[in-house]
């Protein structure tokens, strides 16, 4: 990810494009990449109410341009220089969708299992108690994602600093509609210190975000060096 942009967008110049939701902005963020077939997203973003305006955050890989929807005062973009990401400490900023899958178990209460012994998740539900997201995001530093060829744990190459304030913000419900149907995300905000423990994992996460829901405003880290 090379490029991060903040655009202010007008509650008004909003409701006249039709973006009532997450999933509307998903959708509309792509007219700031032109040429960009839907299923190349390699792109993050997250999308901050304000009071009567919204306040869009994208982090690329490729250099957004600014939408007819939005004038070039509103469009900010700042080219990320490699030192950004050279730094031990963060302050950090990330709205997430934290989840659990819930284990699929047979008639005896026993777990089913893939064809490769592992166990086969269920309905994913949404992380509310402050001690399971805590929980939750510390892992995320230690495990990211499992390697979807491999199978294997990959690094998120970061850990929290517990010695200083961690702020969680209750989870709040973001409803979209797609094709008709209704269903919402799970939004918790995360706030705190970070401490790098691997450079190179630590940069794949910050490009790659953390958590589900990615493509719907969830998982970019909003960093600021600091010295401890």
């Amino acid at each position: 990810m090379n490029w991060l942009a903040r655009i202010e967008v007008d509650s008004e110049v909003a409701q006249a494009e039709s973006i009532f939701d997450n999933y509307a902005w998903h959708k509309k963020i792509w007219d700031c990449f032109p040429g960009m077939p839907d299923s190349e997203r390699t792109f993050l973003t997250r999308i901050d109410p304000l009071e009567g305006a919204f306040r869009v955050w994208v982090l690329a890989d490729t250099k957004p341009v600014c939408p007819k929807w939005c004038s070039t005062e509103d469009f900010a973009l700042n080219e990320i220089s490699p030192t950004f990401l050279s730094h031990r400490h963060y302050a950090f900023d990330v709205r997430a969708n934290p989840v659990k899958s819930l284990v699929q178990r047979d008639a005896s209460g026993q777990p089913l299992l893939k064809a490769n012994g592992k166990r086969k998740s269920g309905k994913r539900v949404a992380l509310v108690n402050p001690d399971e997201l805590r929980a939750w995001l510390i892992r995320k530093g230690e495990v990211r994602c499992q390697d979807k060829d491999t199978g294997k744990d990959v690094p998120g190459g970061f850990r929290i600093v517990e010695e200083r304030p961690l702020e969680i913000s209750p989870m709040v419900e973001s409803h979209f509609r797609k094709k008709g149907e209704s269903a919402y995300h799970g939004g918790v905000q995360f706030r705190g210190t970070l401490e790098v423990t691997d450079r190179e994992h630590f940069i794949k996460t910050y490009q790659a975000g953390i958590g589900s829901a990615k493509g719907f405003g969830f998982g970019l880290l909003l960093l600021a060096p600091i010295n401890l």
